[in-house]
Order: structure tokens, then sequence, then C-alpha cells
């Protein structure tokens, strides 16, 4: 489904791909978030995924025009999940209202791996 923006001119419509994108790109810039996640669902593996293609581990869906968004991520080893966790939420939140016009109604955070980092 994509979101809609009414406004006196027309009507514009964002795919929720191209908020996926956004919203990655935010992520990966948070401290602590070492990269999106993608799971295979098969083995039960978990894959850090490369910078192109930050949105397999992004689930946008939108709900009465309003914004949410499910994040499968790896965290840095040794942070607070809660801090980190915390600081995403409200980064994309605001980022994304940001960047859409549109009402982001919830973000989840789903940690999928820990990773040390050099």
């Amino acid at each position: 489904m994509k979101c809609r923006i009414n406004n006196p001119m027309g009507e514009i419509l964002i795919d929720t791909d191209v908020i996926a994108k956004y919203a990655g790109t935010i992520a990966v810039e948070c401290f602590g978030v070492v990269g999106m996640a993608s799971i295979n669902v098969k083995d039960g593996l978990v894959k850090l995924l490369r910078k192109e293609s930050l949105s397999n581990g992004i689930n946008v869906t939108i709900e009465d025009n309003r914004i949410c968004i499910d994040f499968h991520v790896i965290v840095s080893y040794g942070v607070s999940i809660s801090a980190v966790s915390d600081n995403l939420i409200e980064t994309v939140k605001y980022k994304v209202e940001e960047f859409t016009g549109v009402s982001v109604e919830r973000v989840n955070i789903y940690v999928e791996g820990v990773r040390v980092i050099d």
C-alpha cells in the first residue's frame, strides 16, 4: 500500500520501499546500530546486510495513512540495547515524519544479533 498525501494541487503517493530505504539510511547512522539483518526463515540464520540492501531488514506498513515500521537490526557489542533502541525509535520517527509529512504510529525494533566492532 502507498502513503497518500492530498494537497490543493493534487495527490502525492509515496511507496513503502522509498520510506524503507530512507529509514534504513537513518538507522545505520544511529549510535550502536551495526546494520540491518536479513533472516533466513528456513535455516534460522541471521545475516548482516550490505548498504545496498538495507530495506530488506525493514518492513513498512501503512494503516489509515499512518506509518508503521519494523526494524530487524544487529547492534554493537557492549552498548545498552535499550538506549540504542530508544535513540533509533526517536530519530526515525522524527526524520520520517519530517520527510513524508505523515505521522509515524509505531516503530518496532527486533534485535537479531550482536556484533563486536574492531
